[in-house]
């Protein structure tokens, strides 16, 4: 049938007009030191341009929100101009590229936050979980800090980082952002049961747990516009020490309260954020989930995520996805969009680089 989508069918999400339907999802590599994007990741992010969308590594949208070392951020001017040469790289190939704006919230270190302070949470529940230092030039992983709980007056200046990021994002060229509300860090920590155990406005019953998450949407909605905002959702992942007793209705009433805002996108980690795609003690309908956006009005696309390969996509394609993210082929396949039309060969990742390094491991995996 002519009008049965394809991976490499174009599409418009938005404001973006993409050439084909592979998304680049985002990849953590650590190799920003000082946090300030290098002439190597330029590199590395235009050699996939071929990709119809990329969404760039995780990026700090404030100090208080970083939580590995040498991850990007985007609040200083040396930060704002390393993105540019990004920008400026991926569009000379042809590229639409995206930010993607991160506050870790808990999942974080002493070490890394300002002054030696602590971690901000929703409540002061520490993570089990893991982050990034480097030691003598050696990624090493260290158990999070203890977290502080936010007090309510200090959400409203968490609101306008984001916001700041993201008008920062749109004067360092990118084409749009993606809202990083997944994977257990600061805006999915407020939304899920068990990180939040707040008795104010910001917890408790569904709509407040989701209260943050809308508000810095809409603030970032109201700054560069809906149709050049995404965002990235995770209902059941364990990523990062996080769950929620009731899942489905909390993701199907924040997908209707985002629906009126005109966004180029929702990005669903579906299962376990790198693991298993179904969890046998986490059921969820996905299906459910992107009729109630579409029922509420959701125009934006629908992205799905998680172990997808060419068949797989395919498949996804034609049951109601508009577009599919690949993560880890990426890292190894530079042109995993010609690689995907050819049913590959596909090269092997060296998981020794993924974190940390140079060149090796980043950006010399050949090409066909």
């Amino acid at each position: 049938m002519p009008n049965t989508p394809t991976l490499f069918t174009a599409y418009r999400a938005g404001d973006l007009s993409l050439a084909n339907r592979v998304v680049m999802a985002p990849l953590t590599r650590n190799r920003a030191p000082d946090a300030i994007p290098t002439a190597q990741m330029a590199t590395y992010y235009s050699q996939r341009a071929s990709a119809g969308l990329i969404i760039t590594e995780a990026t700090a949208i404030s100090p208080q929100g970083q939580g590995y070392a040498d991850v990007p951020g985007l609040y200083s001017t040396e930060q704002l101009d390393g993105w540019r040469r990004v920008t400026h790289a991926v569009h000379e190939a042809d590229g639409r590229i995206v930010v993607q704006l991160w506050h870790v919230g808990r999942v974080s270190h002493v070490s890394l936050q300002p002054h030696g302070l602590a971690p901000v949470a929703p409540s002061a529940i520490r993570a089990n979980t893991k982050t990034v230092l480097i030691k003598d030039g050696v990624p090493t992983f260290v158990d999070t800090s203890e977290p502080r709980a936010l007090d309510s007056e200090e959400l409203p200046g968490i609101v306008q980082d984001y916001r700041h990021a993201a008008r920062n994002a749109i004067d360092a060229g990118f084409d749009g952002v993606e809202i990083h509300a997944a994977n257990g860090y600061l805006l999915d920590q407020f939304l899920k049961s068990s990180a939040n155990h707040r008795t104010d406005d910001y917890g408790g019953h569904i709509p407040n747990r989701a209260r943050l998450l809308l508000e810095v949407t809409r603030a970032i909605v109201e700054t560069i516009g809906g149709g050049r905002v995404g965002i990235r959702l995770s209902p059941v992942t364990p990523a990062n020490d996080v769950m929620d007793a009731h899942p489905q209705p909390l993701f199907e009433y924040v997908v209707r309260q985002l629906a009126p805002l005109g966004l180029a996108y929702i990005h669903i980690v579906e299962g376990a954020t790198g693991g298993p795609r179904v969890l046998e003690d986490r059921p969820f309908d996905y299906d459910a989930l992107r009729s109630a956006w579409r029922s509420a009005g959701g125009t934006g696309a629908w992205m799905v995520n998680n172990g997808y390969d060419r068949a797989m996509a395919d498949q996804a394609l034609t049951q109601g996805a508009d577009l599919v993210a690949f993560g880890k082929p990426f890292i190894s396949n530079p042109d995993l969009v010609m690689r995907l039309r050819c049913n590959g060969p596909y090269n092997e990742a060296d998981r020794n680089t993924f974190y940390g390094g140079g060149a090796e491991g980043y950006i010399d995996y050949p090409t066909l």
